[in-house]
């Protein structure tokens, strides 16, 4: 699994690191690690378990070994408990120096033909916008709207991934997919994709983790630590990716093969 090869691969970089701070909020969790380094993660909440006591965990983080709580990110027995092992990669990833490929702001490193089918796991409206006018067809998979039954342009069932991923040209997977455990049967699909990239605040910017697949650019975020305290405050009030945005310094950088 591509998450244990992560795990692997920040090793080095959570020696003799603990965890200072979390916060889980009801659309990211925050973790500031004990060098003041701070990583996000997008909060999955479809498949939480239900009860008002069942994360009883998240008392017994603050302080802990932070290599410790990184194996929640595989070990965890829920999308909360994998969502603050995925946080901790992501505070880990900030102590690498990745440089990014030219302007990681527009579509990150790669290029976009008009006759491309694209397949997005994950909506994430910003990219989808950018991408809709660009390509020949737009493909969008996403489990929560699934299940809630919503209507979404180029939104496609759940269950026509089989059949519509092998077809694409580009597919944008969110970090998420690695929280969920998706990423490798994904990715097994994507067979056909001249470029595949994981993308958004979940996404572990560890490089060396992806060399052995079919990943081609990881695009994800790292957090300055001058906003710490609003940051957090902002994910415990609720907060989104827009509400943190002046915070985010924005990651794409290239999987050496």
């Amino acid at each position: 699994m591509i998450i244990n090869k992560v795990i692997e691969v920040a090793s080095t970089y959570l020696d003799d690191r603990t965890v200072k701070d979390l916060v889980i909020g009801l659309s990211l969790i925050g973790v500031e690690l004990d060098n003041g380094q701070i990583g996000l993660a997008y909060m999955s909440r479809e498949n939480l378990p239900p009860g008002c006591s069942v994360f009883h965990f998240a008392q017994e983080i603050i302080g802990k070994d932070a290599k410790e709580v990184a194996q929640l990110a595989i070990n965890g027995t829920d999308d909360a408990q994998r969502g603050v092992g995925m946080a901790v990669l992501s505070a880990a990833s900030q102590g690498q120096n990745l440089v990014d490929v030219e302007n990681p702001s527009t579509s990150f490193g790669i290029e976009v033909l008009t006759t491309d089918t694209v397949a997005m796991i994950g909506h994430i409206a910003p990219i989808a916008n950018m991408i809709r006018e660009k390509v020949e067809r737009l493909i969008i998979f996403d489990s929560g709207i699934s299940q809630k039954g919503q209507v979404v342009k180029d939104v496609y069932d759940m269950k026509d991934q089989a059949e519509l991923l092998p077809q694409c040209d580009l597919v944008f997977i969110t970090g998420t997919s690695i929280t969920n455990g998706t990423i490798d049967r994904l990715l097994e699909m994507c067979s056909n994709a001249r470029d595949i990239v994981i993308v958004g605040a979940s996404t572990p910017m560890f490089p060396e983790a992806f060399k052995d697949t079919n990943v081609t650019i990881l695009a994800g975020s790292w957090w300055d630590n001058q906003w710490k305290e609003d940051l957090l405050k902002i994910i415990s009030l609720a907060g989104g990716i827009k509400h943190v945005r002046p915070a985010m310094i924005k990651k794409a950088v290239k999987v050496e093969k």
